[in-house]
């Protein structure tokens, strides 16, 4: 099975010119969802991990699964007014403009080692900007991990250096 294959292109979303990777059609599909979850997890086993982060939304459906597939807890990066304690925050730039992403401020022990997961890569704003959030509240970010990395945006050079592993690349 290629996970690819169930990657759906759609024109002109959200705008002109822009072609949007939709994964629905892989969340649909029970084998193929089985799989990437399985094929997350071996892409990490190496790593020592305590925690998992997903970023909003998608982020959180690969996050939540993969961390009961290596029993680690779940830490959800939310867009602002979301959380409803003490949050931390980081303001980033995107192409056309600026967004604010925040977690709790006890979401994590200092020294914890964090996995971000999130369903693609495009530019790596807000994968930089999680990596921000969660070092700013000691936690230890040994690798990010996507299903989709668009690498002709180039986004894995935005997150200085740091160990990105995706399984599906475009």
């Amino acid at each position: 099975m290629n996970l690819a294959d169930y990657i759906r292109d759609v024109p002109d979303f959200p705008k002109e010119g822009i072609v949007f990777k939709d994964i629905t059609p892989l969340l649909g599909d029970p084998k193929a969802l089985r799989m990437s979850i399985h094929e997350m997890a071996v892409a990490v086993a190496d790593l020592d991990l305590d925690m998992i982060a997903g970023i909003e939304s998608r982020g959180f459906i690969f996050g939540t699964a993969l961390a009961k597939e290596l029993g680690c807890g779940f830490v959800p990066i939310r867009k602002p007014g979301k959380l409803p304690w003490k949050t931390s925050k980081v303001e980033y730039v995107l192409e056309y403009g600026t967004d604010t992403i925040e977690i709790h401020q006890d979401a994590v022990s200092p020294g914890q080692k964090v996995l971000i997961v999130d369903d693609l890569l495009a530019t790596g704003g807000t994968m930089e900007a999680s990596i921000r959030l969660l070092e700013g509240i000691g936690a230890v970010v040994p690798a990010c991990l996507v299903l989709v990395e668009l690498e002709f945006l180039d986004g894995r050079n935005k997150l200085n250096g740091k160990d990105l592993r995706s399984l599906i690349r475009f």
